[in-house]
This record gives C-alpha cells, structure tokens and sequence, in this order.
C-alpha cells in the first residue's frame, strides 16, 4: 500500500530570533513612554488625554504608557479581508499570504521608449489602472499615479475616482489633504453600496505615513481617525531612513519604526476598537555619498523582511514597499533589485507588497516594467509553492515502464504533471540565440513595450453601471468644483 503524499515546506526567510524581536518592540514601548511621539492633530491629542495618557501641551508630545500599547494591540483585528469592487473575490490579509500591488504616488511616468520621464494626465492614470486590473500576479491596484491636468488639491480624490471607474480590483490609496478622505469614503461607498456595507466588505487601504522620527502629523493622525471611524483599513507606512531621519543601524532603525507604528495602532484603536490596522513601512537605507533613499539597497530590504517578522510577532498584518527599483530605465538593475526584493517579501510572508512598476526611489512609474514586474511576481508566486510529491513512489516505477530506453518526453507522467510543476513566463526569453536573432533580437524591454500595447488594446475592464458611473462623477465634480476644476478631464469610459 502506498503511503501518504508527504507534504511540502513553504520556503521562509528569517533574519531575527524571538528574543531579538521581543528586545526590539521592547525597547520600541520604552521609547513611547520615554520620549513619547509628536502628535499634530487635536482630536488625536483628546484621545489621549481621555485615555490617561501624559500630554505636553506646549510641544504636543505624548507619552504613551506600555498598558496602553498592550491594550490596543489586543483590540486591533490579525488579519484583514479586502473584498473587489463587485462584491464577488476576496483576498485574505493575514498569515503568510502575500499580496503584490503597484506603489504609490508616483509624481512621474518613463515614456514606454525609455527616453524621458514626465508628469502623467488622465490618459495616463487610466492606462495605468487598466493595466494593472489585466495583470493576474498584482492582486490589488494602487492609486499610483498622480496626475497633472487636475487641481493638485484634488489630485488624490482624482486618481481613486479613475482607479475605481476602471478596474475591480481593491485598491490601495491615501490622501494628500485632510478635506479630501469625506469624497474618496463616498467615492468607495457609492460603488460597494453604502458606508455600512464598505466596512463590512472593505475594499480600499488607506496609506498613512509618520514623519520620522516619531510623529504623526495633522494629516496622517486624521487620516487613521476618519478611517478608523469608517472601519476602513489603515496602513502604516513609517519611512525612517538610516543615519539620516532614524539610526544608523538597522535594529536601531527597526526600534523607531516599530514604534512609530505603534503609536499609529493606538491613535487607531482609539478612535474606534478594533479598527483594522496593517503593519507597515517603506524604510530605507541612507546613502551618505549621493544623499538618496535607495529602496533597492540590500539594507533597505533587511529592515522590511525584520519588520515583517516584528509586525508577524505581534499579531498584525503586515506590509512593506519591496519588489522596486532605483533604476531609471528598465535595464539590468531595475531587474536586480525588483527580483531580489519581490522573492525575499515573498519568503517573509509579507502580507501587502507595494512596488511593481516602480523606479527612481519611489518617484517614477513605467507601465512597462510593470509587466515585467507581474512576471517577477509570478515567480516568486511559484517558489511558495515549493515542492510537491505529486506521487507515491514519485519516481522509481516510471524507470519500470521505460526499461532502459528512458524517454521521459512522451511519458504519460510527464504530459499529467508538466503544467502544474513549471510556470511559463511571457517576457523572459528562453529560444535559442538563434531563434531570438530570428525573432528581432528584441530586449525585455522592447518586448514588454509590446505586450502594455497588447493587453491595452484587447484587454476591457468590467465598467460599472450607468447610475454608479453618474454618481461618481457627481462626486469627483463637487469635489473638482471646491479646488477651482469646472469640467473634469476627457476620458471616454468616465463619460459613459
């Protein structure tokens, strides 16, 4: 009798034993009650007061008490569901399930020929989310453009209103101004059906980021209380970067992240229990020799992978910015760092991987790497899968059937199984030199350049109905209105 399939180990990566983490959040709650956190935002500073907490009026600086972190950890949901625009999939955020999304706010676009990068219009923001909604390894789409032929006061109302007219995929986005989170919740809740059913089935994340070291600004604090109160969920991005805005070492780094996270747990605990809160950041490692944030520096991804374990250790959902480059074409380095940087989140179990597609420290997009990047993902998708025992015995009886003319290509063993142990990249050329010489000796990029067209031109988004289409455009034009825009942008499939 055959025994039963063995089963496979999920490959991980690990950089911090248990007692080093613990030392980190530790040392993370000292420094909340020691040095406390600035915190620019009234309502915020209420909170806290109403909680107990010691608040130095003069210089807004909180000192938040270990109880206190403790008690809105217990509170704060492990894992998140987020749940597409037709009500229909919904992705788990929690555990080790990795999720891939384009970065975001990129204020550039590199022209599909490599040549220039500039600021992106309409045409751009809609090639870009429907792009992304084609894309199978990007499980959410990113408000990841933002664009210059609006009003800048309602660039980020903007690029939601084009993410959710063209695609059905959640989204992750954020605010730039304190006036906008009221139209983009109503953007969300004219599509899901209300404010009641957005928070039963969310289908945004909302960004918010401290300002290193250790505070949470008017902005960002009301970004987590007005999301907070929508059970809309939060992500914090804490962007220390070393020797510059946080230490110079990587665990002295992580110890201002982790508190910096926490503080944001606990304004959003506050404001409503039990609010959802992912883990997150996009820290790096300084560059003193050029003054610049590189994300694709090996440091930069050490210090996502141990918050990761840290966020893990503390029962959160997890995120960081990894699978990116500071490339600033589609060249040798741009594959490099996205490659290296999407395996190594997918083997920490990084819940929310925010990067594909982008370069130049976070500040440009392409839409062609952004097919390059899918297939990275796609990659790094299948090294989770690890290794199955398809069968038991998994080889010796196939030795049997052929004797000694082994001919494995026309085994019915290989036709059962060749499809569902090998992955198929699109883009990553495996032909012959010759067969590529044939082919036009074309690079990756000239090939991805030709598959954005592709997809573009055959791939249609699911639109909404006409009355959702009206009322979110009712929406964005009030909102467009109060920032001086009186008609909102050409783009055919809004004025359907």
């Amino acid at each position: 009798m055959n025994a039963p399939l063995l089963s496979a180990l999920r490959p991980k990566v690990e950089l911090l034993s248990r007692p080093f983490i613990e030392q980190i959040i530790d040392e993370a709650i000292v420094l909340l009650e020691v040095h406390g956190v600035l915190v620019e935002n009234e309502d915020a500073l209420k909170l806290f007061r109403d909680a107990g907490q010691d608040v130095e009026s003069s210089r807004e600086r909180v000192f938040i008490k270990r109880e206190l972190v403790e008690q809105c950890l217990r509170t704060a949901p492990s894992s998140v569901t987020l749940v597409d625009r037709q009500g229909r999939e919904s992705r788990f955020v929690g555990g080790d399930e990795v999720h891939f999304d384009p970065g975001s706010a990129a204020v550039t676009i590199l022209e599909s020929d490599g040549s220039k990068i500039r600021r992106p219009e309409t045409s751009d923001l809609v090639r870009f989310v429907r792009l992304t909604d084609a894309l199978p390894h990007l499980h959410f789409q990113s408000t990841g453009l933002v664009s210059g032929d609006v009003p800048e006061a309602v660039a980020d109302v903007y690029r939601l209103y084009i993410g959710l007219l063209h695609s059905t995929k959640p989204v992750v986005t954020g605010t730039f101004r304190v006036e906008s989170f009221a139209p983009m919740r109503d953007l969300l809740a004219a599509v899901r059906g209300g404010e009641n059913a957005l928070a039963e089935k969310p289908l945004a994340v909302f960004d918010a980021c401290p300002s290193p070291p250790l505070k949470w600004s008017r902005l960002t604090c009301q970004s987590l209380l007005d999301c907070s109160r929508a059970m809309i969920p939060s992500e914090l991005i804490s962007m220390g970067m070393t020797g510059a805005t946080s230490p110079v070492t990587l665990s002295g780094t992580l110890v201002q992240h982790t508190a910096e996270n926490l503080a944001g747990l606990v304004i959003c605990q506050l404001a409503r229990p039990g609010a959802p809160v992912i883990f997150g950041g996009s820290p790096s490692s300084f560059d003193m020799r050029k003054g610049t944030t590189p994300m694709g520096a090996m440091e930069t991804m050490m210090i996502d992978v141990c918050s990761a374990q840290v966020g893990k250790h503390l029962r959160l959902p997890t995120h960081a910015y990894m699978g990116l480059s500071d490339a600033k074409v589609n060249d040798t380095q741009a594959g490099l760092e996205t490659g290296l940087g999407a395996v190594l989140a997918s083997l920490a179990g990084i819940n929310v991987v925010s990067g594909a597609g982008m370069m130049n420290f976070e500040s440009c997009q392409s839409l062609e790497k952004l097919v390059i990047d899918d297939e990275i993902c796609g990659m790094a998708y299948r090294l989770l899968r690890g290794v199955a025992q398809r069968e038991n015995p998994m080889a010796v009886p196939l030795y049997d059937a052929v004797a000694s003319n082994t001919n494995f290509l026309a085994h019915p063993h290989t036709r059962k199984w060749y499809k569902q142990e090998h992955s198929f990249p699109s883009l990553a050329d495996r032909d012959t030199y010759d067969a590529w010489v044939e082919l036009g000796k074309k690079t990756m990029a000239e090939r991805a350049a030709e598959k954005v067209k592709r997809i573009l031109k055959e791939h249609q988004p699911e639109l909404l109905p006409d009355d959702e289409v009206r009322a979110l455009r009712d929406i964005m034009a009030r909102a467009g209105r109060k920032a001086g825009l009186t008609s909102l942008p050409s783009d055919r499939r809004a004025e359907k």
